[in-house]
C-alpha cells in the first residue's frame, strides 16, 4: 500500500503548477500521455504514486526545462521508496498509515489531546492501557504489535535532528489512570523527562480553564521543511484519522491550536503542574 507522504504531495503539487502553467486542462493533459483525466487527477492528489518516466512525458509535454524535470523525476523516486511504516500496513486504515508517513517527514509537530497522553510521549504500558480499553476489541499479540508501532513512531523525537513537537495535553487526561495508578506515574514522570528535551515542549491547559475550543476533540498540525510543502492538520474522530488540507480547514485549526497555546500554562508552570498531579498519587 502506497502511503501519500510529504514527498508525493510535493512532486503532485509540482505536477499540478506545472500543468496549470502549460494552460492545460486535465483531458487535455491526459491524453499526452495517454492517460485519463481520473488517473492525472490522482497523481496531482497524491493518491496514486507516479513512476518517473510518466514525471518526465508529462513535463516534457509541459514546456518544462531539463533542470526541473530531472529534480521532479528524482522526487518520483523518493516517493516510491518504502518507509519503515509499510511493515505495519496490515494494522491500520489508510488514513492513518498516511498520517503516519506525513508524521515521519514533519519537522514541526504541534498536537492537542483531550483525553490521552499524546501518542509520541506515551510509555509502553501506558499504549496498552490505551488499546485494550480501544473500541475494538483485540487480541494480545495486536495489541503488542501496536504497541511497538507507536514505540517505533516515537523514535525520531529523541533521535538524531529530531522535529520540534508542542505537546498541548487538557489536565483532564492526566487524572484519568489508563493502565492503572502505577502506569500513570511512570506515564508523568517520562512527560516530565521528555519536557526537558530541547525540542519537546509541553504544556497543560488545566481544568479551571473551563470549557476551551479544543474540547471537542484531538488536533494534529504538521509542518514540513521544504517551503512549498504546506502544512497538515489532523483530527480523529469516531471514524478514525482524518488528514485536512484545505486551505480554509488549516486556517481553522491553526487559530484553534494558537487559542490552545494561550489557554494552557506556561512550559515551567506545566511542569510544575505535572510534579503536583505526581505527587499526589
Amino acid at each position: 500500500m502506497a502511503s501519500k507522504t510529504a514527498r508525493a504531495r510535493r512532486l503532485g503539487i509540482a505536477l499540478r503548477t506545472h500543468r496549470e502553467a502549460a494552460g492545460l486542462t486535465l483531458e487535455t493533459a491526459a491524453d499526452e500521455i495517454n492517460s485519463t483525466r481520473s488517473t492525472l487527477s490522482r497523481y496531482e492528489n497524491a493518491q496514486t504514486l507516479i513512476s518517473p518516466a510518466t514525471v518526465r512525458a508529462l513535463l516534457t509535454s509541459y514546456g518544462v526545462g531539463p533542470d526541473e524535470i530531472e529534480a521532479a523525476v528524482q522526487l518520483a523516486k523518493d516517493a516510491r521508496k518504502p518507509g519503515w511504516w509499510v511493515s505495519y500496513s496490515y494494522l491500520l486504515d489508510r488514513r492513518t498509515i498516511d498520517f503516519i508517513a506525513l508524521e515521519a517527514e514533519a519537522t514541526g509537530i504541534a498536537n492537542f489531546e483531550p483525553s490521552v497522553v499524546p501518542g509520541l510521549l506515551q510509555t509502553a504500558d501506558y499504549i496498552r492501557g490505551v488499546m485494550r480499553g480501544g473500541p475494538h476489541t483485540l487480541s494480545d499479540e495486536q495489541v503488542e504489535q501496536r504497541v511497538q508501532l507507536r514505540l517505533d513512531r516515537q523514535q525520531r523525537i529523541s533521535g538524531e535532528d529530531p522535529p520540534i513537537l508542542d505537546a498541548i495535553i487538557d489536565e483532564g487526561a492526566l487524572l484519568r489512570p489508563v493502565g492503572g495508578h502505577s502506569v500513570m506515574a511512570d506515564q508523568l514522570h517520562h512527560l516530565l523527562k521528555m519536557s526537558e528535551l530541547p525540542n519537546i515542549t509541553v504544556q497543560v491547559i488545566p481544568l479551571a480553564a473551563g470549557y476551551h475550543r479544543g474540547t471537542r476533540g484531538s488536533l494534529h498540525i504538521l509542518e514540513f521543511a521544504d517551503p512549498e510543502d504546506p502544512i497538515i492538520a489532523s483530527v480523529e474522530t469516531v471514524a478514525g484519522q482524518m488528514v485536512l488540507d484545505r486551505p480554509g480547514d488549516l486556517r481553522t485549526c491553526t487559530k484553534i491550536m494558537e487559542h490552545l497555546r494561550t489557554v494552557a500554562l506556561s512550559p515551567a508552570a506545566s511542569r510544575d503542574q505535572l510534579l503536583r498531579l505526581l505527587n499526589e498519587r
